[in-house]
This record gives structure tokens, sequence and C-alpha cells, in this order.
């Protein structure tokens, strides 16, 4: 069952399901968000908005609303890190 990124714990491993068409879809697949990326949700902002999460290594700040456009899977066996 996928969950939008924005719904995801700092800390979680998910895949990318995929995305919502947009306006944003091309940019954010440029951004290594591609169907069977596995990224991890780093921390949000003090309010919540924005997220940073890791993409094959780099850190990526995205917006609630850009990261809700995004579907991911619950990676088996991955732990929330502390």
């Amino acid at each position: 069952m996928s969950k939008a990124l924005s719904s995801i714990k700092p800390g979680q491993l998910v895949t990318v399901c995929c995305i919502q068409d947009s306006e944003l879809k091309p940019k954010l697949m440029e951004m290594g968000l591609i169907a069977g990326k596995e990224v991890r949700v780093l921390f949000r902002a003090p309010f919540g908005d924005p997220i940073a999460i890791d993409v094959h290594g780099y850190v990526l700040s995205l917006r609630l609303d850009e990261a809700g456009l995004i579907q991911v899977n619950e990676t088996i066996g991955s732990e929330v890190f502390a």
C-alpha cells in the first residue's frame, strides 16, 4: 500500500512507487525521484515544512505539497534511526 512521501516519518527508508502527474513531475524525476529508487526522510523543519530527504547520497529539500505528489512504499526491514 503506497503513501505520500509527505506523510513519512523522519528516519524511515522508503521506495518511490510513482509521481502524480503535475508540472513538477519531470523536474522531480530529473532530481532522481524515479520508480524503484530508495530514499530516506532525514528531517522536517521546525513547523514541518519543508522536509529533507536523502536521494542516493545527496540531500534534497521538498515542500510538503511537492512531497505529497510522490507515492512511496515502505521498504521491508527498514528501521527508523534517531
